[in-house]
């Protein structure tokens, strides 16, 4: 059974910053996309970042590039998001998902964490 796990939330003020973490099990997933979405409240899934396990290579969503980064530790099956310079509007709960299409859709993924929530105060 495929697990993602997310970690690594919480509450901190504008400017901080937090590293989320995905951990997963269930197989491994060093050929596909992992990605990562948020959705706040009222609003719709959106696209984060994605990173190709196996090349590396790094998409961002334009609201939060310069700020997050995307990477993942192939021996550990974990994909993290670090997170700098935190905003209010960056509140929302993060997701991880797993895929194989470097998509910036949410249906083009197949595999889902619970979330974790992140909420950033001014």
């Amino acid at each position: 059974q495929v697990q993602l796990v997310e970690s690594g939330g919480g509450l901190v003020q504008a400017g901080a910053s937090l590293r989320l973490s995905c951990a997963a099990s269930g197989r491994t997933f060093s050929s596909a996309v992992m990605g990562w979405f948020r959705q706040a409240p009222g609003k719709e899934r959106e696209f984060v970042a994605n990173i190709r396990r196996s090349s590396g290579k790094t998409y961002y969503a334009t609201s939060v590039k310069g700020r997050f980064t995307i990477s993942g530790d192939t021996a550990k099956n974990t994909t993290y998001l670090q997170m700098n310079s935190l905003k209010v509007e960056d509140t929302a709960v993060y997701y991880c998902a797993a895929g194989w299409r470097e998509s910036v859709q949410a249906g083009q993924y197949d595999y889902w964490g619970q979330g974790t929530q992140v909420t950033v105060s001014s």
